[in-house]
C-alpha cells in the first residue's frame, strides 16, 4: 500500500515500484498531500509555519489534475507485454488502476473527511487476509490517519474493540520517510502504538546521496550511466527525472529548479529560486527518496522485509524509544568489511549504501525487460535456494549449511557465503570454513548463549551485464 506526493522522487521511487509489482501484492496506490504538496479545496486559504511557504495559499505545488501515478502505470502498461515474458507474475495495468485512489490530498494533515484513499486502507487492514499490509509513507501520514481514525469511531463503542484494536495494530506495518505532516505524532503514535513504524529517512537514496555514495558506486549518479541505463530505456526509463530534463513539477514552482541546467546556485538564486541542493550537470541523478520504503520488500531472499533490524537493499534499522516497536534507519552502524566492529570509519549509512550498486544494476535489468521481447535479450539474477533457512544450533556445532544456486540465463555465477554480523546478537568472531562455495560449514562459538543469533547470507553474482545478485539469508538461533 503506497502512499506518495507529487515531489519528482516519488515519480522516481514509483517507476522502480512498478518494475518489481512482480514481487509484491499491490493492493493501493493512494495519492496523498504533506507539508510539500497539497492541492486545496480551490476556495479556502491555508497557512501554517515554518512551510515553504510565508502567507496563505489556495494549493501547494500540486498541479492541476495531478496524475502522476496514473502516469506511471500508463508507462507500465505500454511496456508490460515485454515485462511478462521475463515473469509472469507481473499484474495487469488494469489490476493497478483497480487500486489507484486519492487519499486526503487538500491540505496538509487534513484528517477531516473520509476519502477513496483512506477508506480503501482501512477495508484493507479489516479484511480477512492475514498477511502483514505495508504501508508505504512517501508523503505525510494523514490519509493513514484517516484510516485509522474511521476504524476507531467505527467500533471503538464495540465489545470487540479491544480485539479489533490489537488484529489491526498486528497487521499494519508503516514505513514511513520523516514525519511531513503532524497526524504521526498527534494520532497514530498516541492511539496505535504497537504498530511497528519503521522510520527509514536517510540520504543515501534521496536528493543529498552524494554525501554518502562513494567512489566506485558514484557511477550511478552521473549522467553517463543514467543516459546508458535509464532515461534511454524506453516508456518507464523516459519518464523518470533527471536533472536539467526540462519538466518542472508545478509550473513557476520557485522550490523546484531541477529541470534546469548549467547555473550555479548563485544563479539560480538571481532567477529566484529556493536553492537548498547544489545543481549538478545535465542528465545525473536527482533522488529516489522514498526507495528506501519498499527495497526491502523486493527480495524476499534477503528477508529484510521480515524485521527492521535483519537489514537489506533498504538499509537496517535500531530500535528507538518513540513506542514498543519503533525503529529508525539513520544512526545505524553497519561495518566494513563484514567481520570488523562498527566503529567511526565506518561509512555514513553503509547499512544503506552498501547494497546500493546491487539494486541498481538490477533496476537497469529490469528497465531491460521493460523493452526486450525475448528472455534472452536481457540479464536475470541468479536463483537461490536453502533448504532451510531457520535452524537451531547448539554452543560448539559445526554447521554445514549448502545452497542450491541456478542461472536463467546459463551465465557463470561465483557463490560466497558471510556472515550478517550486526544483523544478529552474537558479537563475537564465527569462524567459516569454504565460504567461497555453494557449501559452507559454521562453527558456533563455544562461548554462544541460548537465544543468540547468527546470520549468514549466501550470495550468488552472475556474469551478465549487468552483472546481478541472488541471495538467500540464514539464521542460526542459538538453544
Amino acid at each position: 500500500m503506497v502512499t506518495a506526493d507529487p515531489e519528482l522522487d516519488d515519480l522516481n521511487s514509483m517507476i522502480r515500484f512498478l518494475l518489481y509489482a512482480n514481487e509484491i501484492d499491490v493492493v493501493g496506490l493512494v495519492y496523498a498531500s504533506s507539508r510539500f504538496h497539497w492541492s486545496g479545496d480551490g476556495k479556502t486559504p491555508f497557512f501554517l509555519p515554518e512551510r515553504e511557504y510565508t502567507e496563505p495559499q489556495l494549493s501547494w505545488r500540486w498541479a492541476p489534475g495531478e496524475r502522476f501515478i496514473d502516469d506511471a502505470v500508463d508507462a507500465y502498461e505500454q511496456v508490460l507485454p515485454n515485462l511478462l515474458v521475463h515473469d509472469p507474475r507481473y499484474p495487469s495495468a488494469d489490476a493497478l488502476r483497480a487500486v489507484v485512489r486519492m487519499g486526503n490530498v487538500q491540505f496538509e494533515g487534513d484528517v477531516s473527511e473520509e476519502t477513496p484513499g483512506s477508506q480503501l486502507i482501512a477495508e484493507t487492514l479489516l479484511d480477512d487476509d492475514p498477511r502483514p499490509v505495508h504501508l508505504q509513507v512517501w508523503a505525510g501520514t494523514s490519509t493513514i490517519a484517516r484510516a485509522l481514525m474511521s476504524i476507531e469511531e467505527r467500533y471503538s463503542q464495540a465489545p470487540e474493540w479491544p480485539e479489533i484494536h490489537a488484529a489491526v495494530s498486528r497487521k499494519a506495518v508503516i514505513t514511513k520517510f520523516a514525519s511531513q505532516d503532524g497526524t504521526y505524532d498527534s494520532y497514530i503514535r498516541p492511539v496505535w502504538p504497537d504498530i511497528r513504524v519503521t522510520d527509514v529517512a536517510t540520504m543515501a537514496w534521496g536528493y543529498l546521496a552524494r554525501r554518502v555514495i562513494e567512489q566506485p558506486e558514484l557511477e550511478y549518479l552521473g549522467a553517463e550511466w543514467m543516459r546508458d541505463h535509464v532515461t534511454s530505456t524506453g516508456p518507464l526509463g523516459a519518464l523518470y527525472r533527471t536533472w536539467g530534463d526540462g519538466r518542472q513539477m508545478v509550473p513557476g514552482d520557485l522550490t523546484d529548479y531541477f529541470h534546469l541546467s548549467g547555473q550555479s546556485a548563485d544563479e539560480l538564486r538571481e532567477l529566484g529560486y529556493a536553492v537548498w541542493v547544489d545543481p549538478q550537470p545535465l542528465g545525473e541523478w536527482i533522488s529516489e527518496g522514498d526507495t528506501t520504503n519498499m527495497l526491502n520488500l523486493l527480495v524476499p531472499g534477503l528477508r529484510g522485509h521480515e524485521h527492521p533490524g535483519y537489514g537489506g537493499w533498504g538499509g537496517r534499522a535500531h530500535r528507538v524509544d518513540e513506542g514498543p516497536d519503533t525503529w529508525e534507519t539513520r544512526g545505524t552502524a553497519d561495518a566494513a568489511p563484514d567481520e570488523s566492529a562498527p566503529d567511526e570509519s565506518a561509512p555514513d549509512e553503509y547499512s544503506v549504501t552498501r547494497w546500493f550498486a546491487d539494486a541498481q544494476n538490477d533496476f537497469a535489468a529490469r528497465l531491460q525487460w521493460s523493452v526486450q521481447s525475448t528472455f534472452d535479450g536481457a540479464n536475470h539474477a541468479p536463483v537461490v535456494a536453502v533448504e532451510q533457512v531457520d535452524r537451531n544450533v547448539r554452543p560448539g556445532e559445526q554447521v554445514q549449511l549448502s545452497a542450491v544456486v541456478t542461472d536463467p540465463d546459463g551465465d557463470a555465477v561465483a557463490v560466497r557465503w558471510w556472515r550478517y554480523r550486526e544483523a544478529g546478537n552474537f558479537e563475537g568472531a564465527v569462524p567459516l570454513s569454504g565460504a567461497d562455495s555453494t557449501s559452507v560449514v559454521v562453527t558456533v562459538p563455544a562461548d554462544a548463549v541460548a537465544g543468540q543469533t547468527i546470520h549468514m547470507i549466501v550470495e550468488a553474482v552472475d556474469d551478465g551485464v549487468p552483472a546481478l545478485k541472488g541471495y538467500q539469508r540464514v539464521i542460526l538461533t542459538v538453544v
